[in-house]
């Protein structure tokens, strides 16, 4: 796929809402995840392929210098992937990161950092995801902060 493709097909997800059924199942999964309520990380949109995570800015997840700690910059982008490809799989299907790399690119600061999943290539079983994370200021400005590529596996839902 060339550069012009891949921005058509980010154009056309960046919008897009999953349907009420998806919204539902993978909110609820995010919301049993203790570290994402523990941080303070909301998610704000869930589309087919593509999920968006809010961590607003606060002490408690800031490293020495007071930029936003690299764990919990990479926590958010998991994350943000992981259900990106969830928004994929049918109800019985969950699923579990299998590796993910992250490239810091700049301090991670702003009134908040939102970390956005896209899935690349999905698969029966293995799905690719790209990574990025931003540091949004007050006035709207956004930064990247961090971009990386993450494979995730579908795996049959616990309990099932």
């Amino acid at each position: 796929m060339d550069r012009h493709e891949g921005e058509h097909v980010e154009d056309q997800t960046r919008h897009e809402q999953a349907s009420p059924e998806v919204q539902k199942r993978v909110q609820s999964s995010f919301n049993l995840q203790g570290l994402m309520s523990h941080l303070g990380a909301q998610m704000t949109h869930i589309g087919p392929g593509r999920v968006h995570i809010v961590l607003p800015s606060r002490p408690e997840v800031t490293q020495q210098h007071g930029y936003v700690h690299a764990g919990a910059t990479s926590a958010i982008a998991d994350s943000a992937g992981g259900y990106a490809a969830l928004t994929l799989f049918d109800e019985d299907s969950d699923v579990l990161t299998v590796e993910y790399k992250i490239n810091l690119l700049a301090p991670a600061s702003g009134e908040h950092l939102e970390a956005i999943g896209t899935v690349v290539k999905p698969g029966r079983t293995l799905t690719v995801c790209q990574l990025e994370v931003y540091g949004v200021q007050r006035s709207g400005e956004r930064k990247l902060v961090a971009n990386g590529q993450q494979t995730i596996i579908r795996i049959d839902r616990p309990g099932r």
